[in-house]
C-alpha cells in the first residue's frame, strides 16, 4: 500500500484536500493511505512515505524538505488544484510522481 503525505504550514488546511484525494481513492479502488501533517513534522511523519507533497504555500521549502526526506519524491501541489480541492487530480499526480 502506498503512502502518500501531504504537508503545509500547519497541517490544516491540506486536510480537506486529504479526504477528497481518500475520496477519489476509494472511487477508483486504488488503496493507499494519505494524511497531512505540518512541515515541521516532515522528518517524523514522512521519512517512510512514497511521495511527499507541499501545499503550495510552502512550495519554497521544496529542497529543504527534499534533504530532510533522502530518497522520498517530494513535490509541489499545483495552485490551481490546491485551490479547487481537486482530490482526484492531485491523486492522479501523486500516482505520476510514484509512477504507479
Amino acid at each position: 500500500m502506498k503512502k502518500i503525505i501531504l504537508l503545509c504550514a500547519s497541517g490544516m488546511s491540506t486536510s480537506m484536500l486529504v479526504k477528497k484525494m481518500q475520496e477519489a481513492a476509494e472511487a477508483a479502488s486504488y488503496e493507499c493511505e494519505i494524511a497531512a501533517f505540518s512541515a515541521s513534522e516532515a522528518t517524523t511523519k514522512a521519512a517512510d512515505a512514497d511521495v511527499v507533497l507541499l501545499g503550495p504555500q510552502i512550495r519554497f521549502s521544496k529542497g529543504k524538505i527534499s534533504e530532510q526526506l533522502p530518497g522520498v519524491p517530494v513535490d509541489a501541489i499545483d495552485m490551481r488544484m490546491y485551490g479547487c480541492m481537486d482530490g482526484a487530480g492531485v491523486l492522479a499526480f501523486a500516482r505520476k510522481i510514484m509512477k504507479d
